[in-house]
């Protein structure tokens, strides 16, 4: 049974020195658009094979709310005794006053913008199948199989399209810090 710590503890230790490594388990593209400082990042699909980033000490294992934290605690239950299960994840630190850094200049990660476009358009198939003309359906369908396609290969053109949008092009860097994300 993993230990939990909520986010006002976790920045009370923190604050007094305490040794506590912070591991974010987002995807890549959440944790840049913005995480709690001193945070690395080990996406949860990592976590098996990165266990040797969670040795010695004390590790709280924070996301975005504390599912997939607890996802990861539980993963490594029993491998590490050391393990904070911070509940509310990143949007309890933010709930509690704590600042996020960001490495990105995108607050949506690629991942959610697939989720809206493939939802947008699976809904608008389906009422214009059921309110315009049954072919419509077939745009229904055409996500469904791209997404199906996506699971399968790991390779998706609509992430591919997305990620080539303007707002999530990488912006030159004038400074050597990392910026300050307003959640």
């Amino acid at each position: 049974m993993n230990k939990t710590i909520t986010a006002q503890e976790l920045r009370t230790r923190l604050n007094s020195g305490e040794a506590i490594k912070l591991i974010d388990v987002r995807s890549p593209g959440e944790y840049a658009a913005g995480h709690v400082p001193q945070a690395m990042n080990v996406p949860l699909e990592e976590v098996d094979h990165r266990i040797a980033d969670f040795h010695g000490g004390q590790v709280a294992v924070l996301c975005q709310a504390g599912t997939r934290a607890g996802i990861a605690c539980n993963m490594l239950d029993g491998r590490h005794d050391g393990l904070l299960l911070v509940q509310g994840g990143t949007d309890a630190w933010v709930a509690e006053g704590g600042e996020l850094v960001g490495t990105s200049g995108s607050r949506w990660s690629l991942e959610r913008q697939i989720r809206l476009a493939a939802g947008v358009l699976a809904l608008t198939g389906s009422v214009l199948a059921a309110t315009v003309n049954p072919a419509w359906v077939y745009l229904s369908m055409f996500v469904g199989g791209g997404l199906t396609f996506a699971g399968i290969t790991n390779l998706c053109p609509m992430a591919i399209g997305i990620a080539k949008l303007p707002w999530n092009q990488a912006k030159p860097c004038n400074s050597t810090s990392t910026s300050k994300v307003q959640a």
